[in-house]
C-alpha cells in the first residue's frame, strides 16, 4: 500500500488530494499543521481526526512515505516539491505548481536529478466528472477532431482572504493562479504537446485597495492542433449558489461539447452537466457517477514508474504557457 502525507494546507484543494488518494487505496499517514488559514486547518483536522500532525522535516525524513501532496501558498509549492523529491518522494501539487520561470527551471532539474514524479492536480479537469467524461467522448470520436476550446473560470472573491492572497509574488498573477486550469484543458482536449500564447491581458477593475491583485484575465492560445480562448475572473455574484459558473466548450469537426461543471443556471439540479451535439442529435449527459481516473492512474504511476495520469512534459508545458501569458499580459486596469 502506498503511503502519503500532506505538507502545505493553505487551499481547500488539499481535500481533493487526500480524498482521491485514499479512494485509490493509499494510506494517509500524517500532515504538517503549519498553515496561513487557521479555519481551514481546523476543518482539515476535524475531517481527519485519526491522522497525526507531524512537522514537515519529520515527514520528509520518513523513508516509508511515498508521496507528498501540497496546497501551500502558491509561491511555496515548488520549494516543498523539490524538498520532497530530493527526500525520495513523488509529488502531487495543487495548481499553480510554480509561480516563476526560475521555479520551473528548478523543478525540471530536481525531476532529472531524482527521477521522481512532479504532478499537478488540475482540479477543474481531474476532479470534475463531466470533464473526465468529455475526454472519453472525444477519444471515441463523438465530435470528430477537436479544433478549439473556450474555457471560463469565474470565482467568488468572498469576504475573508489571507494577506498573501492579495500579493502578486505569493499568488503569481491571475493567469498563473487560475488560468493554468484552462491551459491544461486546451492542451489535453486538442491533443497538443506544445502551444503558444497569441495574446493575453489582465486587469484590476474592482479592488483598488489591493494594487497588486488582478480580478480579470484572458488569453488566446494556439497550437498545431487548434486554438483556445480562456477567461478567468473574481466576479461571481453572491446570488449564484456556488463559487463559480465554470464552463468549457469543446468544438470539433463533427460537433461540440459544452460542460456546465458546477451549476446549470436556472436549469437542472446538481453539477457535472455535459451537453453533446453532433450528427446524431442533442444529448444531455449526467456525469455525476463518472469515475475520477487521475488519482488511480497517479498511484499506478508511482508504483510502476509510468506516465498514465499525465506526462511530465505536459505539466511543464502548462506551467510554461501560464508563466508566459502572465508575463506578456497587457494590463487593462482602469486608470485612476
Amino acid at each position: 500500500m502506498l503511503r502519503f502525507a500532506a505538507i502545505g494546507i493553505d487551499h481547500g484543494h488539499i481535500f481533493d488530494h487526500v480524498k482521491g488518494l485514499m479512494r485509490a487505496g493509499a494510506e494517509f499517514v500524517g500532515y504538517c499543521p503549519q498553515t496561513s488559514i487557521p479555519g481551514l486547518m481546523d476543518t482539515f483536522a476535524q475531517t481527519y481526526p485519526d491522522t497525526p500532525q507531524i512537522d514537515r522535516e519529520t515527514l520528509l525524513a520518513d523513508e516509508s512515505i511515498d508521496i507528498i501532496c501540497t496546497a501551500a501558498i502558491p509561491r511555496d509549492r515548488a520549494g516543498i516539491a523539490i524538498a520532497a523529491m530530493r527526500a525520495g518522494k513523488d509529488v502531487m501539487s495543487d495548481k499553480p505548481g510554480v509561480t516563476t520561470f526560475d521555479q520551473l527551471d528548478d523543478i525540471r532539474k530536481a525531476v532529472l536529478e531524482t527521477r521522481k514524479i512532479f504532478s499537478i492536480c488540475f482540479s477543474e479537469r481531474h476532479c470534475v466528472r463531466s470533464a473526465v467524461k468529455a475526454g472519453k467522448l472525444i477519444a471515441d470520436g463523438a465530435i470528430g477532431t477537436v479544433i478549439q476550446t473556450i474555457g471560463t473560470g469565474p470565482h467568488r472573491l468572498g469576504q475573508s482572504r489571507p494577506d498573501w492572497f492579495w500579493k502578486r509574488d505569493a499568488f503569481g498573477g491571475i493567469i498563473v493562479d487560475i488560468a493554468s486550469h484552462q491551459i491544461d484543458q486546451f492542451l489535453f482536449y486538442t491533443g497538443s504537446t506544445k502551444g503558444e500564447v497569441v495574446t493575453s491581458q489582465v486587469g484590476n477593475f474592482a479592488n483598488p485597495q489591493a494594487p497588486e491583485f488582478e480580478d480579470f484575465g484572458d488569453l488566446v492560445l494556439r497550437s498545431d492542433k487548434g486554438t483556445g480562448y480562456v477567461r478567468v475572473d473574481w466576479f461571481t455574484p453572491d446570488g449564484l449558489p456556488t463559487w463559480g459558473d465554470g464552463r468549457l466548450t469543446i468544438m470539433g469537426t463533427k460537433g461540440y461539447i459544452e460542460l456546465r461543471k458546477y451549476i446549470d443556471i436556472a436549469g437542472r439540479e446538481g453539477k457535472d452537466h455535459l451537453f453533446l451535439v453532433n450528427e446524431k442529435g442533442v444529448e444531455h449527459i449526467d456525469c455525476s457517477s463518472e469515475e475520477l481516473d487521475y488519482f488511480r492512474q497517479f498511484s499506478a504511476d508511482v508504483r510502476e514508474r509510468t506516465e498514465t495520469a499525465m506526462s511530465q512534459d505536459h505539466v511543464y508545458e502548462v506551467c510554461r504557457l501560464s508563466l508566459e501569458a502572465q508575463t506578456r499580459a497587457t494590463n487593462i486596469s482602469p486608470k485612476a
